[in-house]
């Protein structure tokens, strides 16, 4: 996998593309000289997180023939500063799902456990260095 990203002003900001050619914006917070012009890197990290899982968890809902109207994910994630240095990694990162949708809940359940344990190759990246808990609720 490879990844380009060209700086687009003096500052901080970036357009980043992928194989897929679409462009991701990248830029810094604005007190330290970014224009609040595109997510944070950190930012991104949680949200391929994100992404990751819920591609997997509408294949495994359609593969079991659950009726998923919408999904929605709220993540958190904590981070904890490394002494001696400016870096601040993720150490807990919490997922909360929530389906629409009449769903069966021992389904949903096994879907996550699934994607969580053998699918997200986002999840094992981070799994080593952070832990990650997930909750979910289910709204008809």
């Amino acid at each position: 996998m490879k990844v380009e990203l060209n700086r687009v002003d003096d500052a901080f900001h970036f357009e980043a593309k992928g194989a897929s050619g679409i462009a991701v914006n990248i830029d810094a917070a604005e007190n330290i000289g970014g224009h609040n012009a595109g997510a944070r890197p950190m930012e991104l990290l949680l949200m391929g997180l994100g992404g990751c899982t819920s591609i997997d968890l509408i294949l495994i809902l359609k593969k079991q023939r659950q009726p998923l109207e919408d999904l929605k994910l709220v993540i958190d994630g904590e981070r904890v500063k490394i002494e001696g240095t400016e870096m601040s990694p993720f150490r807990k990162i919490n997922i909360h799902f929530i389906f629409k949708g009449n769903l069966d809940k021992s389904k949903v359940e096994k879907a996550i456990a699934l994607s969580m344990e053998k699918y997200c190759s986002a999840t094992a990246q981070l799994a080593s260095s952070a832990e990650i808990t997930h909750s979910f609720e289910i709204n008809a």
